[in-house]
């Protein structure tokens, strides 16, 4: 079994959905949704990578969006698609970005309530990776896989 058919199997066991493009592979799964009237919110992980069996790296990249639709009430606070977080972190480190699902879900001043551990995707394919005689690298943003 090749290693990009390892970590399809595993990503089919996470419940989210895998697509490719230009070989570039992307799971999303959803890790939470809050319903209110005539408004919907989601908020998506969505793991990046592709698989460069020449130079036998798998280079991936993670992201959480939160996305929603609909009609509010009138209160900012609840306004749907509207809303900033600003996160810093060190653009020369190839480390993974450090920081909680549970900090990166607070958008309109509410909390996501959830079990998701992101941090275990990350490291099974890593783990994959590792077993089949790849170098897992981490990128901060997508460009370039």
């Amino acid at each position: 079994m090749s290693v990009t058919d390892e970590i399809l199997t595993y990503t089919a066991s996470t419940g989210g959905t895998c697509t490719e493009k230009k070989g570039v592979y992307r799971l999303s799964i959803i890790v939470a949704e809050r319903k209110a009237f005539l408004s919907k919110k989601k908020l998506t992980y969505t793991l990046s990578f592709r698989v460069d069996d020449e130079n036998r790296t798998i280079r991936f990249t993670e992201m959480l969006s939160e996305s929603g639709l609909g009609l509010s009430g009138g209160s900012t606070d609840d306004s749907p698609g509207f809303g900033f977080k600003a996160e810093s972190y060190n653009t020369f480190a190839t480390k993974p970005r450090e920081g909680t699902i549970q900090e990166q879900s607070t958008l309109f001043g509410k909390q996501y309530t959830y079990a998701f551990e992101f941090s275990k995707v990350r490291e099974e394919i890593e783990r994959i990776a590792l077993a089949a005689g790849y170098r897992p690298a981490y990128q901060l943003t997508p460009a370039g896989l």
